[in-house]
């Protein structure tokens, strides 16, 4: 409040200095406002507390509020402002303290689908229960592989298998020795042979050889191959038999196996279950796993196989990944809801991916290589992009977009989707999304996305403006001092003194370009802190002190100055030609900035004017040549406008103008040197000489009234550095708008130059203004006739005007033609 009255008591005294249409010279005083030391009752920033609330970006906090509060689709939010506001830092702080209170979100679990193994499901378990799942399958398959093998090769197995092999051994020796018997009382012989069962004809229990047989009688053969035909038929009986044989004893030594494997695995498995009895759909799974280990218990016995391959022999072995659990998200041991940072938002890294190894040459996978991606791990807290990083990276906005609406994820391969690529891969089931998904990035790609893409309206429906400046009054002081004690603090800098916060504060006005104002850009006040520091530390300080901070100041300018300085020794070795005195009619001295990066410093510019007998064509140069902005023509155009409304309401415009800025050999755009073209228009119209010791900024309306423009200060100083360099006269100063006075924060140096008479820096409400003074002539103003006085440069201007419609009537009647004056659109640029 101090501020703000002494920024009211100073305009008093202004409007008490100046008449209503005469330029007025501005005081020390009003070129800068210092932050009052009285104010502070600190000595150092080791006397304040630590800042806990946020300062002015209270608009911003309370859409975040609302935004992260509301529980309905499409409520996700945008964080609107340039970088280095501290947006970031301070919606992350909002939540931590938020998220800290919430309740913590599930774990997210894929496990094998043992009926089609290319789609794992997924398994959701409370908060914890995820690792502890993964922990006890991993515990119970590493018993199994020792314990299973144990069983089988213990003498209880033995002993049962042993006794199914014997009733099969015993009952196809039955069926071999009965059919012996029956071809021993036909007098044939039963056979082993290596290729099988053979029948041979018997005589006294001996076996008839060939040749014998064949001088037996016919009748007697005949008999003999009558009795082995009908043998043969049972042994064919016999030998269909065994394989349905061979079957039992399979399922019985099968049946064996799943008890003794059972009796392994069930205890184990109804442990586990007993831990998970309120969560149905783990129980279905520990059934199917106990059912799968049962009738797989040759994995368990068999751990190791060999293959050979390329004459190679390769030995595997068992991984038993089929029952492992794959933690996709374990929110166990972080407290609350998780807030998730992306910083390299590819789709992959959003929706997740299932990747690949490489087995023999080919490209395989399970489900144990699915990967999470930050929507999985922000699911029931919050995610983090910056929009420039997602729109960036190929499918990520669309992917984002997709998950959001569908309220699901989905992991998908691009090769897939897009049948890139003809790898199998997997398709897990989607897993539900519950998640606050907040997007930081400049207004514009806001505003773009609001344009364009119509289902951003939908989704992002909060926006969270964040200011870049602040109102300046002491209690913004009081909080200043306050931020500068908590960022000294956090990064382990000295301590400041008040001078140097004063010096601090005064600068974050001048980073805004404004006296009333504060930026709330921290990165560059972080920045100027830490830079102090090091030359505090430099120099031995104990304190930060304000020497230490313009210290500092002048270092940032100083690596960035070299354009600047090569273009001002451009000026003063007259390669551009800029007067600092003398005065010419028709040419003025204009100020335009450069801006490079952070850096921005001013270009003094010539501008001159010609005029002649025409048609009222403005003609403008950069823009016949492609080389003025839009901005800058309609500036030229309302110049148009002006002559027309002041001096030819009742007569044509009987002259034509052009416009050049001198020696400008790039694009020209922006409105503050309109006020200084009408100046030199007004110039040559009236040959009234303009005095080059003053350049001139600013803008200008239709009714010739001065309006604000930018950059102010460095527009200022730059002209200032140029009269310095050759030498201060105190002629020499800068015409600026009057309602620019609010923004100046100019240097130290500057101010002692116009406190000692030797520079000088004057405030116009109106193009009258300026070019008396640039001119030392009076404006002049209209009497109830519209005549205005003798010698003022009104009366000047409308003499010339009223000369060249003469000429221009004069030369129509010459020519037998009637005069027509040329209309033109103002709207045309």
């Amino acid at each position: 409040m101090i501020l703000v009255c002494l920024v009211h008591i100073e305009r008093g005294k202004l409007a008490m200095q100046k008449n209503a249409n005469s330029p007025f010279s501005l005081q020390p005083q009003q070129l800068y406002q210092s932050c009052d030391l009285d104010q502070f009752t600190f000595q150092t920033t080791d006397d304040l507390d630590d800042l806990t609330g946020i300062i002015g970006q209270m608009r911003a906090m309370d859409a975040v509020r609302f935004g992260t509060g509301i529980r309905h689709d499409g409520y996700n939010l945008f964080v609107l402002g340039p970088s280095g506001t501290g947006k970031n830092s301070m919606v992350r702080r909002f939540l931590e303290q938020k998220a800290g209170g919430e309740s913590k979100p599930d774990d997210w679990c894929y496990i094998n689908n043992f009926a089609q193994h290319h789609q794992p499901l997924m398994l959701r378990l409370p908060s914890g229960r995820g690792e502890e799942l993964r922990s006890r399958m991993e515990q119970l398959v590493e018993y199994l592989r020792t314990a299973i093998p144990a069983l089988f090769e213990g003498d209880e197995y033995r002993a049962k298998a042993g006794v199914i092999q014997e009733e099969f051994s015993k009952r196809q020796e039955q069926a071999f020795n009965e059919l012996g018997e029956a071809a021993e009382k036909q007098q044939i012989a039963l056979l082993r042979t290596p290729e099988g069962f053979a029948f041979a004809p018997m005589r006294d229990h001996e076996v008839i050889p060939p040749d014998e047989y064949e001088k037996l009688p016919e009748d007697e053969r005949t008999q003999v191959e009558t009795a082995i035909t009908g043998l043969q038929e049972k042994l064919e009986k016999i030998m269909r038999q065994m394989p349905q044989w061979r079957k039992e004893r399979h399922e019985r030594v099968k049946q064996l196996d799943r008890e003794t494997t059972l009796s392994a695995v069930d205890h184990l498995v109804n442990e586990i279950k007993e831990s998970y009895a309120e969560l149905p759909e783990v129980m279905n799974y520990l059934d199917q796993v106990r059912q799968v280990m049962v009738d797989n218990a040759d994995d368990f016995r068999k751990q190791e196989e060999s293959a050979t391959v390329g004459g190679m022999t390769m030995v595997t072995h068992q991984t038993f990944h089929q029952y492992k659990v794959n933690v996709l998200v374990s929110n166990g041991k972080q407290p609350g809801a998780p807030i998730v940072s992306e910083d390299n938002p590819s789709y992959a890294n959003l929706v997740g991916r299932v990747e690949h190894v490489s087995q023999f040459g080919a490209l395989v996978t399970d489900f144990t290589l699915i990967k999470p991606g930050a929507l999985h791990r922000a699911n029931g807290g919050y995610l983090l992009l910056d929009i420039r990083k997602v729109l960036s990276q190929p499918f990520a906005w669309e992917g984002l977009k997709r998950a959001l609406q569908s309220k699901e994820i989905r992991i998908e391969s691009l090769g897939q989707m897009y049948s890139l690529v003809s790898t199998v891969s997997l398709e897990p089931q989607p897993i539900p999304l519950d998640t606050k998904v907040i997007l930081f990035g400049d207004r514009m790609f806001y505003y773009l996305l609001q344009e364009y893409d119509t289902e951003f309206g939908e989704l992002f429906k909060v926006a969270a403006d964040f200011e870049e400046r602040i109102e300046r009054n002491a209690d913004t002081h009081q909080l200043y001092a306050q931020l500068i004690a908590t960022l000294a603090r956090k990064e382990e800098l000295l301590p400041f003194d008040r001078n140097a916060v004063s010096r601090v504060i005064e600068h974050s006005a001048r980073l805004v370009g404004d006296a009333e104002r504060l930026t709330m850009h921290m990165r560059s006040v972080a920045d100027l802190l830490r830079e102090a520091d090091y030359y505090s530390r430099e120099a031995g300080c104990k304190v930060v002190e304000a020497t230490n901070v313009q210290c500092a100041i002048d270092a940032q300018i100083r690596r960035q100055d070299r354009l600047r300085d090569r273009l001002y020794e451009a000026i003063l070795r007259d390669t551009l030609v800029i007067d600092t005195q003398g005065a010419v009619t028709g040419q003025i001295n204009a100020l335009s900035v450069i801006s490079l990066g952070d850096f921005s410093f001013a270009q003094p510019t010539r501008i001159t004017a010609t005029t002649r007998l025409g048609d009222g064509e403005m003609v403008n140069i950069e823009r016949e040549v492609k080389l003025s902005g839009a901005i800058h023509s309609k500036g030229v155009l309302i110049l148009s406008s002006f002559f027309a409304s002041r001096y030819a309401k009742n007569q044509p415009m009987a002259f034509s103008a052009s416009l050049v800025f001198e020696q400008s050999y790039g694009m020209v755009d922006g409105d503050s040197a309109s006020l200084a073209e009408l100046c030199v228009l007004l110039s040559n119209l009236a040959t009234a000489p303009i005095r080059q010791s003053l350049a001139i900024t600013g803008s200008v309306n239709q009714l010739g009234l001065a309006q604000a423009i930018g950059a102010v200060n460095e527009k200022i100083e730059g002209f200032f550095d140029i009269c310095v360099a050759r030498g201060l006269t105190g002629d020499q100063g800068v015409v600026i708008p009057a309602a620019n006075i609010k923004h100046l924060m100019l240097r130290r140096d500057v101010i002692a130059a116009v406190d000692a008479g030797r520079f000088n820096i004057y405030a116009v409400e109106s193009v009258d203004q300026a070019v008396s003074l640039l001119t030392g002539l009076p404006a002049g103003e209209a009497n109830a006739k519209g005549v205005y006085p003798a010698g003022s440069i009104n009366r000047k201007v409308a003499d010339r005007l009223v000369e060249l419609t003469e000429i221009r009537m004069s030369f129509a009647r010459r020519m037998g033609k009637k005069p027509e004056a040329k209309k033109k659109r103002i709207d045309q640029v």
